[in-house]
């Protein structure tokens, strides 16, 4: 309770020091719809904490205690905004079939990702895809990237009225605000949506991959 009511504040994460994406959460803050292809692991939004803290000590090396400590916290209090009981934002994430695949921090990490995640998709206003690996080529093999779109208000504070790109890198990121680079990736969402696995299809995979993992399976454990 005490994260979503700080989630509604503007500026919250300015008082954590060290978290490089900043810029992204206030847009992210302020966005009314986001729509995520994430090819390698879990989205921030969709993680629990053991599996959070994972992939952050995972694929930051040179990270301290506190850091992890302060990125473990900011992505917790980033969730609030997406599952806020009074104004979530609408989300559509896709997800590559290798995020299922690869266990984050031991079995039982994942397998508590992977249930956790057939819970979200269940909610209204979230909607989880898979893209199996048996779907080929697509629009997304460049990698990662998030388009926000914002309500009018949002539009006033700052924010583009076409929405925002956003493409995550590991020193600098990317916003990409020209309507045809929008409107670009707008139409590589639309066909990572068709390639993918349908809202229920999808929750039989998860639930499918999560039996695999627990029976130890060769494939579960690629």
């Amino acid at each position: 309770m005490r994260m979503a009511t700080e989630a509604n504040q503007q500026g919250w994460w300015v008082a954590c020091s060290d978290v490089p994406y900043a810029i992204y959460i206030g847009l992210e803050t302020e966005a009314s719809s986001i729509r995520s292809y994430e090819p390698p692991v879990i989205p921030g939004l969709l993680q629990p904490p053991a599996y959070a803290r994972a992939v952050i000590e995972e694929t930051i090396p040179l990270a301290t205690a506190d850091q992890i400590a302060t990125r473990l916290e900011v992505r917790l209090r980033r969730q609030a905004r997406a599952h806020h009981p009074g104004r979530p934002f609408r989300l559509w994430v896709v997800l590559d079939e290798s995020a299922l695949r690869r266990v984050v921090g031991s079995p039982e990490t994942m397998r508590e990702q992977l249930e956790h995640l057939t819970h979200l998709g269940a909610q209204p206003h979230i909607t989880v895809q898979v893209l199996p690996h048996d779907a080929g080529a697509h629009p997304g093999v460049a990698g990662q990237f998030s388009i926000l779109h914002f309500t009018d208000t949002a539009s006033d504070a700052g924010a583009c009225a076409g929405g925002t790109v956003y493409l995550e890198r590991f020193t600098s990121d990317l916003y990409l605000e020209k309507r045809s680079d929008i409107r670009h990736y707008n139409v590589m969402y639309d066909h990572l949506q068709g390639q993918a696995l349908g809202p229920e299809a999808t929750r039989h995979f998860i639930t499918r991959a999560t039996e695999e993992l627990l029976a130890g399976s060769p494939r579960g454990r690629s």
